[in-house]
């Protein structure tokens, strides 16, 4: 792996001191104009950047210190390194069930770059968590047929941020489930305007992003109704008089349903009908909800796919 770009470097008036301070420290890490005082051991014991860098030679006795401890500087964000060092220093800081986003964000970019890798892992493992790559697991976290998020605090606008996140860091397994949460979450002009998070900024994708839920979006319409996919049993059904006890009123029920999903246009792709109310009769709403579990099954499988991904097995081992 290749170094990141740190170095020492002399300490200028403008410096502030962190709340992470120990007296007792033997470096100084310097992000911006903050500086926190910390040890090299512990630093070492979670990376082997760090474990590496200690052994280097000294600065020259002339380079300026901070009360005798060597100033490394980090070429990272003072929100970035305090969320690392809260994880480093705070042993019940990962035990939380939820962590803001920015903290996931900042293990993830902080351990892959200077090699905390159990940081690192446990923060894609809550990324994994949201956007699963099993069906069952992504039915899991609906609430009331809507998403809840579980290990990340939510926010307007968190699904976009997870999605950028996760691409910005090659996270791919991620991106299947969090493209798809993102055509779901908003709507059309919000893919494209952005959606205000509440303390004025705008959490907006890509344009990469966009083209690829855009384009995903229109594989996905075209074939929720298809032979064998989530809706199929809405455009084709035989309705045999010895396995439906009304096909007249069964046969008027799913063309008015037909026609009410063509006009709303709505992506229906992974929609589940198991807990659905359908007025049909019992043997047609069991064909119902078969065939939609069978399509959804179908579809879930080939999301990456209309994400113009690679499938789910290739995804996985990029972890």
């Amino acid at each position: 792996m290749t170094s990141p770009a740190v170095k020492r470097q002399r300490t200028e008036n403008t410096t502030t001191r962190s709340e992470i301070w120990y007296d007792d420290g033997s470096v100084v890490l310097q992000a911006e104009n903050t500086q926190f005082r910390v040890h090299w051991s512990i630093l070492g014991q979670k990376s082997s950047f760090f474990r590496g860098m200690q052994s280097l030679p000294q600065p020259p006795h002339d380079q300026p210190t901070v009360d005798g401890c060597a100033v490394v500087e980090l070429h990272d964000t003072v929100l970035d390194v305090e969320y690392l060092l809260k994880a480093l220093y705070d042993s019940m800081f990962l035990l939380q069930k939820a962590l803001p986003l920015p903290a996931v964000a900042a293990l993830i970019r902080l351990g892959r770059k200077y090699e905390f890798r159990d940081f690192f892992d446990a923060a894609v493992e809550r990324l994994c968590f949201e956007n699963p790559t099993t069906l069952k697991k992504y039915d899991a976290l609906r609430v009331d047929r809507e998403y809840r998020p579980t290990r990340i605090l939510p926010y307007p606008g968190v699904v976009y941020d997870i999605l950028t996140l996760a691409r910005e860091q090659n996270i791919l397994s991620v991106l299947p489930c969090a493209y798809y949460r993102a055509l779901i979450t908003h709507d059309r002009a919000q893919l494209f305007d952005g959606v205000p998070r509440g303390d004025g900024t705008v959490a907006s994708l890509a344009s990469m992003d966009q083209r690829q839920c855009t384009l995903g979006r229109e594989t996905i319409m075209k074939t929720q109704f298809m032979p064998g996919y989530t809706y199929a049993w809405v455009r084709k059904w035989p309705f045999k008089a010895d396995d439906c006890a009304n096909p007249s009123k069964c046969a008027r029920i799913r063309a008015e349903i037909q026609e009410h999903y063509m006009i709303t246009f709505n992506l229906r792709g992974l929609l589940d009908l198991s807990t659905e109310q359908i007025p049909f009769c019992g043997q047609c709403t069991k064909h119902a909800r078969e065939s939609n579990q069978a399509g959804r099954n179908r579809m879930w499988e080939e999301l990456p796919r209309m994400f113009s991904l690679a499938d789910w097995g290739e995804l996985k081992n990029e972890l």
